[in-house]
């Protein structure tokens, strides 16, 4: 199955705060992908694992996935190295 999932990380300021904090890594998708295919993406992509993902339709019709990952791994350390 080839599905198309990300369609990009967030990299507002309220997503660096939640990926500081609470380590969340914030990502926008389409609104036909569920939860478990957002897990399974992230794990495969990001080499993490991942505890909880929550989800929402934002104002622009995509859904945001807030994807909380293992003590292990930093969601801020994902973000800063995708910026780039």
């Amino acid at each position: 199955m080839s599905k198309d999932i990300l369609v990009t990380i967030v990299t507002t300021e309220k997503a660096y705060l939640l990926a500081e904090k609470h380590n969340y890594l914030t990502i926008k998708t389409y609104r036909n992908v569920n939860k478990k295919e957002i897990k399974e993406y992230v794990e495969r992509n990001f080499n993490v694992k991942v505890i909880k993902v929550n989800t929402l339709i934002d104002r622009d019709g995509y859904k945001k996935a807030y994807v909380k990952l293992a003590p292990e791994y930093k969601a801020l350390d994902i973000m800063e190295r995708l910026s780039r």
